[in-house]
């Protein structure tokens, strides 16, 4: 595990990567779908919901040294919870990255490929996960480091080369369709916040966990603003852009800048910077998975496992038939798959592992 150790500095940038990716398709979209106007507003009122939870995660981990939530899992309740828990995380993971990876295929597919098979459009990435499942974790994650800037540069001169054309007025009503809507139904909006999941697996993977706190609460709010950047640039540069299914918003937002006669069409170089991020995403949640399963059967090597995981993200990516059922499946069913699993079975996991670990020291 020494060639796997990571700083903290590098686990921030994984976390947001995950946080990240899910902006490139249609999250902003689906957020402003869900609180219109208000999505700002509700941003923020989940990122302090979240900083929270992120605290409440690192608290209960801090009881258990640097296990991950599948070991604390068979401390719980031995190698059937650990093998169930371990089952649904690993769905989770290939699930939800499978899903991405066809929807942001679809949009590559459209804005640039529209003769092309889908087919060949995911292989490319497959390809590009069975060589990294051969390289260490903490080398993974330095190419995660590497691209992370680009993607958060990209986002920053995204939002201020469309400032001329943004309409303020698409702000208001400051709290949409009412306090309610804002505030109690926009919690289910917390869905985006999703890469805390990552906050489950990594302590074993640190140099220094002492430094677990500042990684989870500084992972949330760069991940709150990155939200922010990405929304309002929808929310203030499309009129009713909620009304339409509109393949990668932020593809389209991009389309609008110029910067003089040289330096248009720029979205090239958007969606090649986005490219790499959807494959840092997909590289995080393979090796995750392989690792995963790894403790679940006591495989000494992961590489025999290189390949399959790959292979089974390509195969669940092919399962829906086209673009509305994946958008169906998006809006109607993952977003409760997501709350479910990271921000209900998580951390139910971690508190009934540390009442057990308190009555045992009161025995």
């Amino acid at each position: 595990m020494a060639d796997s150790k990571i700083t903290s500095k590098e686990a921030i940038m994984l976390i947001v990567t995950i946080f990240v990716s899910h902006t490139i398709v249609t999250l902003p979209e689906n957020l402003l779908s869900n609180t219109k106007s208000a999505t700002l507003i509700n941003l923020i009122y989940l990122g302090i919901i979240v900083s929270l939870l992120a605290y409440v995660i690192y608290r209960l981990l801090k009881n258990f040294a640097s296990l991950d939530i599948i070991d604390i899992s068979e401390y719980l309740g031995g190698k059937v919870l650990k093998n169930i828990i371990g089952g649904i995380f690993i769905a989770y993971f290939i699930v939800t990255s499978s899903n991405l990876l066809r929807e942001f295929c679809e949009g590559l597919r459209v804005a640039f490929f529209p003769m092309t098979d889908i087919l060949s459009i995911l292989i490319p990435f497959v390809i590009m996960l069975f060589v990294t499942n051969y390289l260490s974790f903490s080398s993974n994650v330095k190419a995660v480091s590497l691209i992370f800037p680009l993607v958060i540069a990209s986002i920053i001169f995204l939002f201020f080369g469309n400032f001329k054309n943004f309409s303020f007025e698409r702000m208001f009503p400051i709290l949409g369709k009412g306090f309610t809507d804002t505030f109690i139904t926009g919690l289910g909006n917390i869905f985006a916040f999703s890469g805390i999941s990552c906050l489950y697996f990594i302590p074993p993977y640190l140099k220094d966990p002492s430094k677990m706190k500042q990684i989870s609460l500084t992972s949330v709010v760069i991940g709150l603003l990155y939200f922010l950047f990405c929304t309002a640039t929808v929310l203030l540069l499309f009129s009713f852009f909620v009304d339409v299914d509109e393949v990668l918003p932020l593809f389209s937002a991009a389309s609008y800048i110029e910067f003089g006669v040289f330096f248009q069409r720029l979205e090239s170089f958007f969606m090649l910077v986005w490219i790499l991020e959807i494959g840092a995403y997909l590289m995080i949640t393979n090796r995750f998975s392989i690792s995963i399963f790894q403790k679940m059967t006591s495989i000494k090597y992961q590489r025999p496992l290189s390949m399959i995981f790959p292979l089974l993200v390509l195969g669940i990516a092919l399962l829906p038939k086209n673009y509305s059922v994946i958008r169906f499946l998006e809006t109607n069913i993952y977003a409760y798959f997501i709350i479910a699993i990271v921000f209900v079975l998580g951390i139910s996991i971690l508190v009934l592992a540390n009442l057990k670990k308190k009555k045992e020291r009161k025995v």
